[in-house]
Order: C-alpha cells, then sequence, then structure tokens
C-alpha cells in the first residue's frame, strides 16, 4: 500500500483530484468506480474546476458507485443518485447514460443486487475511489462482511447511522439498509484510491495499515490488493 501523507482535508482532495484526472486523461474511455459522502466532496469540486478549465473530460468515461439507499430513489433528494448529479454528473460532461449506481427503490431489492453484480463483472473498473468508515467499514461492506461477498443489502451498523445522520434533518431519518457492492467487487478494481480525514478515524486507519488482514475491519483486505494508494491526512495519521 503506498501512503501519502498530507497536511489536512484541502490538499487530500488537491492530491486525490490529480491522482483521478491522470486516468481520465490517460484513458479517456475508462470506467470508473465512484464514492459518495463528505470526504469525497472536495475532489469532485477539484474535478468541476478542472473540466471547466478544459484540462479534462468524461464525455467518454463511465461510472459505477459503491452503493445506495434502500427504499430511495433517484427524485430523492438524500439519494446518491441525487448527490452524484448535484455535486460531480450533471456538473461536467458526463453522459448520464454511462452513470450506474444501485436502484435502491428497485421493488425487488435481490434481484437488483444480482442485476449490478452482473454489470460490474462485464465492467471493470479502472480505479476504485473509496473512503473508510470509523468502524473501518468500505462501501457499506460493515464489520464482518464476507471478504468474497458480491453486491448485496446490508444493515448499517449504529456507527455508520450516526455518521450519515449529519446529511439528514433527523437520526430517525436515516435509512437502515443500503445496497452495497461488495468486497471480491471492490477489490477487482485495477487499482484504489482511498481517501481519509480526520482525527475519528485514526484507529480506522491504523487497523487498516498494520492490522491483522480479517473481517473486523473490512479495509483490510486492501492490504492483499496489489495498487493501492492511501491519502491521509495528519489527523488520520496520527497512529499510524
Amino acid at each position: 500500500m503506498k501512503i501519502i501523507k498530507v497536511k489536512n482535508y484541502d490538499e487530500m482532495s488537491d492530491k486525490s483530484a490529480e491522482i483521478l484526472a491522470s486516468v481520465v486523461k490517460a484513458e479517456p474511455h475508462a470506467t470508473l468506480g465512484l464514492a459518495t459522502g463528505s470526504t469525497v466532496l472536495g475532489t469532485y469540486d477539484r474535478l468541476v474546476e478542472m473540466y471547466k478549465r478544459g484540462e479534462i473530460s468524461f464525455a467518454d468515461i463511465s461510472s459505477f458507485n459503491l452503493d445506495e439507499y434502500v427504499g430511495l430513489g433517484g427524485d430523492s433528494d438524500q439519494s446518491y443518485v441525487h448527490y452524484m448529479r448535484k455535486h460531480l454528473f450533471c456538473r461536467t460532461d458526463f453522459d448520464l447514460k454511462n452513470t450506474h449506481l444501485p436502484d435502491g427503490a428497485a421493488e425487488n431489492a435481490e434481484e437488483e443486487c444480482a442485476r449490478y453484480s452482473a454489470l460490474l463483472a462485464a465492467n471493470p473498473r479502472r480505479i476504485q475511489l473509496l473512503g473508510l468508515g470509523s468502524d473501518g467499514h468500505i462501501g457499506f461492506n460493515e464489520p464482518y462482511s464476507p471478504f468474497d461477498g458480491t453486491t448485496h443489502v446490508a444493515e448499517l451498523a449504529e456507527s455508520t447511522i450516526s455518521d450519515n445522520s449529519r446529511l439528514f434533518e433527523r437520526l430517525d431519518d436515516v435509512p437502515r439498509k443500503a445496497i452495497t457492492m461488495g468486497i471480491a467487487e471492490i477489490m477487482q478494481a485495477r487499482s484504489i484510491l482511498i481517501l481519509v480525514s480526520g482525527a475519528a478515524k485514526a484507529e480506522a486507519v491504523r487497523a487498516m495499515v498494520n492490522g491483522e488482514v480479517n473481517e473486523s475491519c473490512p479495509a483490510s483486505v486492501l492490504q492483499r490488493h496489489g495498487d493501492v494508494t492511501l491519502i491521509v491526512d495528519e489527523a488520520a495519521a496520527g497512529l499510524l
């Protein structure tokens, strides 16, 4: 695992956008694995700025997101479809036909998981962007999720619900389930870029980088991937 230590969130966002932009420039038809949440907002803002300056284009890029809340369709302003369109897709020249997320409003969630898993198998990701949960989760693969898991419906841990509640009006509004890309599918990406900021994530970073590889810390599996870059700020790197 390549570790890039930076001073703060802004430097993390600068560096991560630089890495993603280099992929887009070198491979204009690449397939990207994308993430949501507050950690990657700065990265997306910088990619939008690069696009507006004419430095990069997403016109022929395809994307697959990690997850979506069960029960939320694209018309919900709390859905990840809305998040991606607001923060990246509709601020650049992404063709929305080439952007993919699980359908959280699907009538049959298990069938939707199978559909999305088949899409992932047919579309290898050139690079997968990740954040890290305070309990070590990646995507919505909570502790003790199987390393060989594929797309599935996940029950969210209380710590995850609490972490995500800042994006909702009330704690009770946070969905308790999500459709998430499985760990095995995350590991299929040719390269992985994981971003971590803040002292609250320091223990999870330590377990991911230096801990035993086991399912109690899902992100520890990244030690087994051949091309992982971790960008971590000073606060989150405090226990390394």
